[in-house]
């Protein structure tokens, strides 16, 4: 791992809307936004964008996307039922610009996408150099200047739990995004803390919320507010293939019901209440499950999808 550097590091200066200045919004937008008549934050508009984790799947074909699509106008159909998606190729390999370039051709104006951080900079961190932080954050220059990037997600393996050094990390990397929107998610329960709260908020990085199998060393469905970007993934909750599994998927093969849903829906308006942006995204994508699931939560909070 990439020892941090000795001195100060780059807090967060976001704007507005990932960092840059919003453009008019759309009327589709303006429908998705939400206003707290409560006591807290009366007549303020708050923007919730629902979505799902990857857009690009052979087995949505029949049960989201027509047969006869091709996998080349995937995105363009999923934009007309979601107004953002959350990029995970991006953990994989270092993406090119190429690649958001032609994503935010294929988008309309309001789209926004959350990007994954490389797996080079949470999982596999002797990889973590500067230059490598460099190029991941120059790649998406095209998302960028569309004002279409939404945040980064980095997700930080179980492995990664709360010591020292890793909280140094932490800072390490807020350092290395500089004023980049970035959401932290920790799977290791230990991280479930004030003091934790407290880092992110004073490194200005975001808490994602989840909500997994309630299995023992995981996290719970804790819900907070660190930055102005709230968060929150939903991964299924199938307790026996979570550990044990022959394929990645199998982990994820879950279809939340309406009340399990509904477990959320006062959580999600009281993190809307505490933030500028709050994307609730769905990760159970077998076979489409991720969809109908996000569709779901929609009715549930009462806003419209384009």
């Amino acid at each position: 791992m990439v020892s941090p550097p000795r001195g100060k590091f780059l807090l967060a200066t976001r704007k507005r809307e990932g960092g840059f200045p919003l453009r008019p919004l759309t009327e589709s937008a303006k429908r998705r936004m939400i206003v707290k008549r409560g006591q807290e934050g009366v007549g303020r508009t708050q923007m919730i964008r629902i979505g799902t984790s990857g857009f690009s799947y052979d087995d949505w074909h029949g049960s989201f996307y027509p047969e006869s699509l091709k996998p080349g106008d995937r995105l363009a159909f999923y934009a007309q039922h979601f107004s953002t998606v959350e990029i995970n190729t991006t953990y994989y390999r270092q993406p090119d610009p190429g690649l958001f370039y032609h994503f935010v051709r294929r988008t309309p104006d309001d789209f926004c996408f959350v990007v994954k951080a490389y797996r080079g900079l949470t999982h596999e961190r002797e990889e973590a150099t500067p230059e490598a932080f460099r190029q991941f954050v120059e790649a998406l220059a095209p998302l960028q200047q569309a004002g279409k990037f939404g945040c980064l997600l980095a997700q930080f393996p179980w492995s990664f739990q709360p010591t020292a050094a890793n909280r140094a990390y932490l800072e390490y990397l807020r350092g290395q995004l500089g004023d980049l929107p970035v959401v932290v998610e920790f799977r290791h329960a230990g991280w479930v803390t004030d003091e934790t709260l407290d880092l992110l908020r004073h490194l200005g990085l975001g808490f994602c919320c989840v909500d997994e199998p309630r299995l023992r060393g995981l996290l719970p469905p804790v819900a907070a507010v660190t930055a102005p970007t709230a968060y929150v993934r939903f991964h299924g909750r199938n307790a026996a293939k979570w550990w044990t599994h022959d394929e990645a998927w199998e982990r994820y093969n879950y279809l939340y019901s309406e009340s399990e849903l509904a477990e959320w829906t006062p959580r999600i308006r009281s993190l809307a209440a505490q933030a500028d942006t709050t994307y609730v995204i769905f990760n159970n994508h077998y076979r489409s499950q991720a969809v109908r699931n996000a569709q779901q939560m929609a009715q549930q909070l009462e806003l419209d999808l384009p």
